[in-house]
């Protein structure tokens, strides 16, 4: 992994710097914008990394049962904010429902990934999550880390709306987007993550199917965006929805762009 975006931790994938992009009248700041899988299996030298980093607030996307089967490993003196959500019920994940009941081809999982970010920007959890996050963003004055299990798809999802907010372009808010399929080593875990799986499902998932659940593809952010303009008519109406009215995205561009 060579991209300078990405931080190369032992035990916590897909972490990386999502700033530094140009926009109209400067820069997106970097080392003030993170994204990153859980922490659960950070190492001693993660946790140091991490520390030197000085979090102001750290969302964590995730569900409660998520949350209950890895917990996240903090360094010493750990003070971040830190933003979650226990809104609805406990239930599992829908990828771990959908690994254990479906047939795990390349097609059903293709499918569910398009319904899933058709749903995910009108999640009632994430409607929450995302106000938040977008709230501390204008009033902090720290770096933020946005992290849900796998890093990829509701932190996909999060920091292309920021990038949206900052008036990233689009090519390079999609390439942030696609840097999962780098930053996650999909192709070094794939033969790893197969075998789990077939051990705890009892079936041998393809890998092609693995492959879509380990990483990203283009075209689901982009049922995720046209989502929100069919229901909300725009990016900027959904924004404001959630409480992340004009203020407070001029404060974010006032306190991001360099």
């Amino acid at each position: 992994m060579t991209d300078p975006r990405i931080l190369p931790l032992e035990g916590v994938e897909n972490f990386r710097d999502y700033g530094g992009y140009a926009v109209g009248g400067g820069r997106v700041a970097s080392g003030q914008l993170f994204r990153a899988a859980h922490q659960a299996r950070a190492t001693p030298a993660d946790l140091q990394i991490m520390a030197a980093l000085k979090l102001a607030t750290l969302v964590d996307l995730r569900r409660p049962r998520e949350r209950d089967n890895d917990p996240s490993l903090r360094h010493e003196g750990f003070a971040a904010q830190v933003i979650q959500c226990d809104l609805g019920d406990h239930a599992e994940a829908p990828h771990v429902a959908f690994l254990r009941e479906t047939d795990l081809t390349p097609e059903s999982a293709r499918a569910f990934f398009l319904d899933y970010y058709d749903k995910a920007p009108f999640e009632p959890r994430h409607l929450e999550l995302f106000g938040r996050y977008f709230a501390a963003l204008a009033a902090g004055d720290g770096p933020v880390l946005i992290h849900c299990t796998a890093g990829k798809d509701r932190t996909g999802l999060l920091a292309a709306l920021t990038h949206q907010v900052l008036g990233v372009h689009a090519d390079d808010a999609r390439a942030d987007y696609l840097l999962t399929n780098v930053a996650a080593r999909v192709e070094q875990r794939l033969p790893m993550i197969t075998e789990a799986l077939e051990k705890s499902l009892g079936k041998r998932p393809s890998a092609t199917a693995v492959r879509a659940f380990l990483g990203v593809d283009a075209s689901y952010l982009d049922a995720a965006f046209a989502s929100i303009t069919s229901r909300s008519g725009s990016v900027e109406a959904y924004l404001d929805g959630i409480g992340a009215d004009a203020a407070t995205r001029e404060a974010i561009r006032d306190r991001l762009i360099v």
